[in-house]
């Protein structure tokens, strides 16, 4: 019996999936927001922009992007083009599936029994706590998933214009460069839609002030991720080989 995937193919399934799954979550888990000086025991630091201060509070979601923007780069470096809009449409299908059903299971009557189940655990109303978590608004999940996806659309378009300046060399570079780009435009666009556009109206100053600290954390992120980007490349050279390594990526720079 043949093999169901050669490991060209194997590879790209296991990129997708970690890449859709890192998605999926970070949209779910997002709903929530920590205090990063209190995770890590530090001081609140009271940052000051655009006439507004407060602590670093991020998403829960903003935990697994930094593992997005790296799947991004890999499978731009041996996929090209058409692997990231594939899977970044892809992505954004299973998102909006899976908020539908969300919804669905928010909208479907509680067992009677199940709704106080949790009190022991100092939740009074399951029903109530369920939605709150799962039922994410209108406004921010329409601003977070165009966010994404415009977002990885200018990655893979900013990343390909440095691949053929630079040519193989400094992927580095084509990495930072084009999370720089793209994370730019997808930290204000969610915030602009969800929080501008949508109900709560944020001031303009307010605005700007979020959008400035979640784009830097993000680039921190990335920064901070290089290494692993590097170490990503040697496995994947060592588990096709250099030949073949080196056909996905010619092929992609092409495509």
């Amino acid at each position: 019996m043949p093999p169901l995937l050669d490991r060209a193919q194997t590879l790209f399934v296991v990129l997708a999936g970690f890449f859709i799954a890192n998605a999926i979550l970070a949209e779910f888990i997002g709903v929530k927001i920590f205090a990063l000086e209190d995770t890590l025991g530090l001081q609140p630091f009271e940052w000051n922009l655009f006439g507004q201060s407060g602590s670093l509070s991020f998403t829960a979601g903003t935990l697994l992007w930094p593992v997005v923007f790296v799947m991004t780069d890999i499978i731009n470096e041996y996929f090209g083009r058409r692997g990231v809009r594939f899977i970044s449409w892809l992505t954004v299908a299973l998102i909006v599936y899976g908020f539908f059903f969300a919804y669905l299971a928010i909208a479907v009557a509680p067992a009677g029994w199940w709704v106080t189940v949790a009190q022991g655990q100092g939740v009074p109303d399951y029903q109530a706590a369920f939605a709150a978590v799962f039922g994410q608004g209108l406004w921010t999940i329409g601003g977070s998933v165009t966010a994404f996806l415009v977002g990885q659309l200018i990655d893979v378009s900013v990343f390909h214009r440095i691949r053929h300046a630079t040519g193989e060399r400094h992927i580095w570079l084509r990495a930072t460069a084009s999370t720089a780009v793209s994370q730019l435009v997808d930290s204000f666009v969610v915030l602009y839609i969800a929080f501008v556009l949508g109900p709560q109206q944020w001031p303009t100053s307010l605005f700007l002030a979020v959008g400035t600290v979640n784009y830097l954390y993000k680039m921190s992120a990335a920064v901070a991720l290089i290494p692993a980007l590097y170490l990503l490349r040697a496995g994947i050279r060592r588990y096709l080989g250099a030949e073949r390594a080196a056909q996905l990526k010619a092929h992609a720079a092409a495509s």
